[in-house]
């Protein structure tokens, strides 16, 4: 079963709609969700779409930084194995 994405905009209105008093429950049927994946209020509980965009921008340059550091690591690992060699 492909478990459905939603977007950010999606996931803001749901959020809004539970802090002004719709139940969870019922959110989770109207998106035919199921209640474990409404945990992501505490992630994006309070934010606006800029606040949003901002957050996924940073995600995406940390994938790429954490992407890099490995990269770096396995060449340092990779020169200090050739020399120790020598």
């Amino acid at each position: 079963m492909k478990i459905a994405k939603f977007s950010g905009n999606q996931i803001m209105d749901t959020l809004k709609w539970a802090e002004n008093g719709m139940a969870v429950p019922g959110l989770c049927r109207s998106w035919v969700l199921v209640q474990r994946h409404s945990l992501n209020g505490s992630k994006y509980g309070g934010m606006d779409a800029s606040l949003m965009a901002r957050m996924k921008k940073l995600e995406a340059e940390n994938a790429g930084l954490k992407k890099m550091y490995a990269e770096e690591r396995l060449k340092a690992d990779i020169l200090k194995e050739v020399l120790g060699k020598k």
